[in-house]
């Protein structure tokens, strides 16, 4: 008997959760079953591969090792089955899509009904995600496309959308916002600037732009989507950075908040669909990309 599918996800599961009540949950098992198919797992290959204890449910050396590899496996077989789906000539089924918090929101709706127009029986599933998620998760095979950064996603296809700017948002009574036009990076020196936290990737462009001005990204708040970073800026004193997609379509419309783009060469970044280079639909995920840079254009 062999390992089956099924006794490799809940594998990966128990990784991903560290315990096998959590990677029951996971994988809508109860935790006996779960249990006792790693342990037939376990017997059928001569070796063990969870550490069990009150601590938690650690792979074993061997197990890590064995775990790199099944998800390799699952991944095939997601592709296997795609790509036998696919073999029509318009999309059919679940694509599923992540998205940086600071884009899905604002530029997916601007192309879903035109895609589901054009592909009524395709289903997009989104999920909004850190970058460093979105990588893991487009390599593992959880995901089929992202919308990212390309820099960050260095060997996947790339599919260019479009390009950001970076803007200033400032309260009406703040010294930025008694100006008009580009808002230079010396007129930062020393101010706080708000951003993103930990692990997304608009967190290092500002702090960036934080060491080239002068300025310094703010210690005592990390905001957890745009919209936050907004409302902080717009009872003053600080500055909030935010890209142009989300600027003209939330930002621009708040009275409370005045913004200005920033002139400097880094304070933009690069916006991309991506998808794994063995992936089965590569040729059709350029569809979905032609949709989505048009949509781009409504509003960059």
């Amino acid at each position: 008997m062999k390992p089956t599918l099924r006794q490799l996800q809940y594998l990966v599961a128990i990784d991903e959760t560290g315990s096998f009540s959590g990677a029951a949950r996971h994988t809508h098992v109860s935790q006996p079953s779960l249990s006792n198919q790693i342990m037939d797992m376990e017997a059928v290959l001569g070796t063990k591969l969870v550490e069990r204890g009150r601590g938690g449910a650690p792979l074993t050396p061997i197990g890590v090792e064995l775990v790199a590899r099944a998800r390799i496996i699952l991944r095939d077989m997601e592709a296997f089955k795609t790509l036998a789906r696919e073999a029509g000539q318009t999309f059919a089924g679940k694509i599923r899509l992540g998205t940086l918090p600071s884009i899905g929101p604002y530029l997916l709706p601007l192309a879903v009904r035109d895609l589901h127009k054009a592909f009524p029986q395709m289903r997009i599933l989104v999920r909004e995600e850190r970058t460093l998620d979105l990588h893991r998760d487009l390599e593992n095979g959880h995901l089929d496309l992202i919308i990212s950064t390309p820099e960050d996603h260095v060997g996947m296809k790339a599919f260019e959308l479009f390009e950001e700017q970076l803007y200033i948002g400032v309260a009406p009574d703040d010294v930025l916002a008694q100006a008009r036009g580009d808002v230079s990076l010396e007129e930062l020196k020393g101010r706080d600037l708000l951003s993103l936290g930990y692990g997304h990737k608009l967190a290092v462009v500002v702090q960036r732009l934080a060491d080239l001005s002068g300025g310094h990204v703010s210690a005592e708040y990390e905001g957890t989507s745009l919209d936050a970073i907004r409302q902080m800026a717009a009872m003053g004193g600080a500055v909030a950075i935010m890209p142009s997609l989300y600027t003209f379509s939330e930002a621009r419309e708040d009275p409370g908040i005045v913004t200005r783009r920033i002139d400097h060469p880094d304070a933009r970044r690069a916006i991309s669909l991506m998808w794994r280079p063995s992936s089965p639909l590569s040729k059709k995920f350029t569809v979905i990309g032609d949709a989505l840079q048009a949509a781009s254009q409504i509003l960059i």
